[in-house]
């Protein structure tokens, strides 16, 4: 299959709405859970969120050089999405910090710093999914933030492999083996199943 993945400036709002959709958990979360924090993801409306998106997104806008992640086309349709951008942009990040307590020798980081950036979510409409369209998006993720000036580009994956059952929407955040196959690094084990993966740019 041929893919094509731009950032989202580029592509059109309405290929965007087209991935996400209307119903589901990708539907009413569109990708705000970590930019708004739980505090404020919680009240808001779904349209309220899409339309956080959009602004974020800046899509319709080629020109612009702000937006927040990529969208991936196959064979021309719109089929997925990632979410990348500087770490601190992700509210839930200055509060809590499921991120790495030790990289390479440094046991404390400042949460605000800009020239960390992290990839938070992944979105594959339902007849592309079985095509491994995250491991492409996980690797147009590198350079995406490598020429907007990151120093070290962050993911927060699940095991898939022999984990059992996946429930709802929990591998939005991407499965490990997308970003191990991207050049990421685990630099730590938060939990069983999550892993916080990284690669220095």
């Amino acid at each position: 299959m041929d893919v094509r993945t731009v950032p989202a400036n580029e592509a059109s709002w309405e290929d965007l709405e087209a991935i996400f959709g209307t119903t589901g958990y990708p539907g009413h979360c569109q990708c705000q859970r970590y930019t708004m924090g739980q505090a404020g993801y919680a009240p808001q409306p779904r349209e309220a969120r899409a339309e956080a998106l959009r602004e974020q997104t800046h899509c319709d806008e080629p020109r612009s050089t702000e937006t927040s992640g990529l969208v991936a086309y196959v064979d021309g349709e719109p089929a997925g999405w990632v979410a990348v951008e500087p770490r601190p942009f992700y509210r839930i990040f200055l509060i809590n910090q499921p991120t790495a307590t030790v990289w390479r020798g440094r046991k404390t980081e400042d949460r605000a710093d800009p020239d960390i950036w992290s990839v938070t979510c992944f979105r594959v409409r339902d007849k592309f999914q079985g095509q491994r369209l995250t491991y492409a998006l996980a690797a147009a993720t590198v350079p995406f933030a490598r020429v907007r000036g990151a120093r070290v580009l962050e993911g927060y994956p699940i095991i898939t492999e022999g984990a059992g059952e996946i429930t709802w929407g929990e591998v939005f955040v991407g499965p490990l083996g997308a970003f191990e196959a991207a050049g990421f690094e685990v630099v730590h084990a938060p939990s069983k199943r999550r892993r916080v993966v990284r690669i220095e740019l």
